[in-house]
């Protein structure tokens, strides 16, 4: 079990190894929801965005564009992290 330390302002850090567990990289969101006995339920949440931005990271204005297959190896990493 990891012990936090609460800050004077009622803040905590996570520590790496949660984050790595979680499987959030910096910026990302999670969520915590708190359960009626006390404890707090976190986990990553959702990504949520536009299509328009995804097809956004797809364009690349220098180097050559993605390859069909790359695109595919990308989407299937995300799907089975989302899982």
């Amino acid at each position: 079990m990891t012990k936090l330390t609460i800050t004077a302002k009622g803040q905590i850090t996570l520590k790496q190894e949660l984050l790595k567990h979680l499987r959030v990289s910096p910026g990302e969101k999670i969520e915590a929801d708190k359960l009626p006995d006390g404890r707090i339920l976190v986990r990553a949440a959702a990504q949520d965005g536009a299509i328009g931005d995804f097809i956004g990271c797809l364009s690349q204005r220098a180097g050559p564009g993605l390859t069909i297959e790359e695109i595919n190896e990308i989407a299937a990493k995300e799907w089975a992290r989302a899982k």
